[in-house]
């Protein structure tokens, strides 16, 4: 049988046999789940190119960055941090700014009204804690401390802290997104009721520990759920990962 034939059934969801979509099982150790995950990404970096990390910004930039990411486009997030960064050129001019002028400064990105204030309150508390607004601490930090370091700041939740840790620094952190909990919980990758919070240590380990493939297991990830692996009707007879995957064509 050729290469070109195989691809096409798994495409489709087809068997063998010829009998139709045969449904694959739920892994259900560890071990079972990380070989899944691994498979996954293989196929994912074939259909959509491999992710290569590399640093974009510094961590503060970063993490800012995140924040103005929230329910954002990214061509709206970059435009908008590029025009944050144009009106003040340091995040000590940003950070004494008054609040209506950052938010005046990020409108295009929307929510700047929940946005602006956040910020202004991270850097605050940056500021507090190294005398100046910047992260540089963090590389004297192992992986859990800039973890934990990263989550006391104001509204810094845990896919905040992941995207720094790993988008910046290079660390083994997973973010997860909605993209992420929702693609990992239909291939069972995930129990059923873990939250997006408790699935960042589960993926990460899972996922890990090299940086670099954490990297591309959450870009492929994210790129699945955008393209095929939609909230409503997944387009399941497109989808490259299908035969791995227990939930296909029952979404």
């Amino acid at each position: 049988m050729t290469s070109s034939a195989s691809g096409s059934r798994r495409a489709s969801g087809g068997s063998p046999s010829g009998r139709g979509p045969q449904r694959a099982r739920t892994p259900r150790t560890p071990a079972a789940r990380r070989e899944r995950l691994h498979r996954v990404v293989d196929r994912l970096d074939e259909a959509y190119g491999r992710p290569v990390l590399a640093s974009r910004l510094s961590p503060l930039g970063e993490l800012v960055y995140t924040v103005l990411s929230q329910n954002t486009a990214d061509v709206n997030t970059d435009r908008t941090y590029a025009e944050l960064t144009r009106r003040f050129p340091t995040w000590a001019q940003v950070r004494d700014a008054p609040v209506d002028e950052v938010e005046d400064a990020i409108a295009l990105g929307g929510l700047a009204h929940v946005k602006a204030p956040r910020i202004v309150q991270i850097l605050q508390a940056v500021s507090e804690r190294t005398g100046e607004p910047d992260l540089g601490e963090l590389d004297e930090m192992s992986d859990d401390e800039a973890l934990h370091w990263l989550r006391q700041l104001p509204g810094v939740g845990p896919k905040t802290a992941a995207c720094v840790l790993l988008f910046a620094l290079g660390r083994p952190a997973m973010p997860v997104d909605t993209h992420v909990h929702r693609v990992a919980g239909r291939l069972g990758l995930l129990d059923p009721g873990v939250s997006a919070e408790d699935a960042h240590a589960i993926l990460t380990r899972m996922a890990g520990p090299d940086p670099v493939d954490i990297y591309a297991a959450h870009v492929d990830l994210v790129r699945h759920g955008r393209r095929i692996c939609h909230a409503r009707r997944p387009a399941c007879d497109r989808c490259p990962v299908n035969d791995l995957c227990p939930s296909a064509f029952r979404v």
